[in-house]
């Protein structure tokens, strides 16, 4: 079986890598760094061991951040990378902690590309955030004798029947090297259905009700509600997808039936579709501008900048999204109208947003229960519903300070998933796994 997915990897090798030189062309992020999915590229300074965290993308290394900085405090001095898979979750890593650690690709899930990547970063323990597994990089873990902890660890249900299939490829690496930091007892059943042993799979919780909002977030927010929207009702659609951008902008066109001025900020999820989207906003009939060509024409943020704004702003930037948040009087996060399995209903929540989402939440199943049990978060069925809960939020300012200060209070209450995911990274230092025969 290993065997056979090393084969079927370096088959579509040379396929990814078309892909990647494609997207370059619109995107010249996937051009830097092109060697070190190979595992090639700068390696980490000293011989010291160091710590590798890997977050896939933005969601995830938002998710890092805290626990990145953690390990910091915990061990100054070590050297830390960080590696994401995407070029947005690698520039955000690299803008979230600065100089301050080793941000670079992943290396691809084969053998010779897994073991260069090693020899650049000497990882003594290997953190993985949420849900990436990725079999070649546990295997060579597990016979370089190099630990491995899933934190904040999520697997659905459907995600755990498909690696069930592939036990042979799996339990090796999951057995002997493989400790677990699950969100919730229902992620840890799923591990333990996998071969991980009971006494390896630990209820955590999840670090992204840890993260603590920068004053600079908040700095940020007030600045952009003063250019934008200093006397507009604004609301965020934050992370949207294909079918979501149409409902939403039916949302902010009936809610500026009875609120004329109300200004949207649309933040598509992906990079690579902000032109795409920019077409639908042609076609929807709403004035529109890019956040990049308002910003650089007009680049005060100061108070009284006084930047007029059209109905809908196009957040066309990566790393502005929770600053806009800040900003907002209300938000729908997306991924959730649509089957994606929804995205971070925390970045509004930690900053007392009111917020609306739809009902696919399986990416976080738990979040949403726990926010929507608090009185902190409506959950919509459609555009329709959507229109109808933004337009009673929007006309109610004492319910949304409610439901603002509930999805708050939630988050507070659920701290403490970085303390106990820390304590298990200790243990993972001072115990290195045997290597695999």
């Amino acid at each position: 079986m290993r065997r056979l997915y090393t084969l079927l990897l370096t088959l579509a090798l040379p396929l990814a890598t078309v892909v990647v030189g494609w997207r370059g062309l619109r995107n010249r992020e996937y051009w830097r760094g092109w060697r070190e999915r190979f595992g090639r590229g700068a390696a980490l300074p000293g011989q010291a061991r160091g710590l590798w965290v890997h977050a896939v993308s933005v969601g995830e290394v938002q998710a890092a951040t805290s626990l990145v900085r953690a390990m910091q405090a915990r061990w100054p001095g070590a050297p830390l990378a960080v590696t994401s898979a995407t070029p947005a979750g690698r520039t955000r890593a690299g803008a979230a902690l600065g100089g301050s650690a080793h941000v670079r690709y992943a290396p691809y899930d084969l053998p010779w590309c897994v073991r260069a990547a090693m020899r650049r970063l000497r990882p003594g323990v290997l953190v993985i955030m949420e849900a990436e597994i990725w079999p070649g990089l546990l295997r060579e873990c597990a016979l370089a004798g190099i630990p491995v902890l899933f934190a904040s660890a999520r697997l659905s249900a459907r995600s755990a029947a498909r690696w069930q299939r592939f036990g042979a490829l799996l339990q090796p690496a999951l057995g002997s090297c493989v400790t677990v930091a699950a969100q919730s007892a229902a992620d840890a059943r799923r591990f333990e259905s996998l071969g991980l042993a009971a006494d390896r799979v630990h209820v955590c919780g999840n670090i992204k009700f840890d993260r603590i909002v920068g004053s600079e977030v908040v700095a940020a927010g007030s600045a952009l509600r003063r250019r934008y929207a200093p006397a507009r009702p604004l609301w965020v659609a934050g992370s949207t997808h294909p079918g979501e951008e149409t409902a939403v902008l039916q949302a902010h066109a009936a809610l500026r039936r009875t609120q004329a001025d109300a200004l949207l900020v649309l933040a598509p999820r992906h990079q690579p579709r902000f032109d795409d989207v920019g077409a639908i906003l042609d076609r929807s009939g709403l004035s529109w501008q890019r956040h990049s060509a308002a910003r650089a024409a007009h680049p005060s943020t100061g108070p009284g900048s006084g930047v007029a704004a059209p109905a809908v702003l196009l957040l066309d930037t990566i790393g502005e999204l929770e600053s806009f948040y800040a900003a907002a009087d209300a938000a729908f996060v997306g991924g959730s109208l649509v089957p994606v399995g929804g995205h971070n209903l925390l970045e509004p929540a930690a900053l007392a947003v009111p917020t609306l989402a739809g009902p696919h939440q399986n990416s976080a199943p738990d979040v949403a229960r726990l926010l929507v049990e608090g009185g902190g978060l409506r959950i919509v069925s459609d555009g329709a519903a959507l229109a109808a809960g933004l337009s009673e939020l929007m006309r109610d300012a004492t319910e949304r300070r409610r439901i603002g200060r509930a999805a708050q209070a939630t988050v507070d209450a659920n701290r403490g998933a970085l303390g106990r995911t820390l304590d298990l990274v200790a243990a993972l230092v001072r115990a290195p796994v045997a290597p695999a025969s």
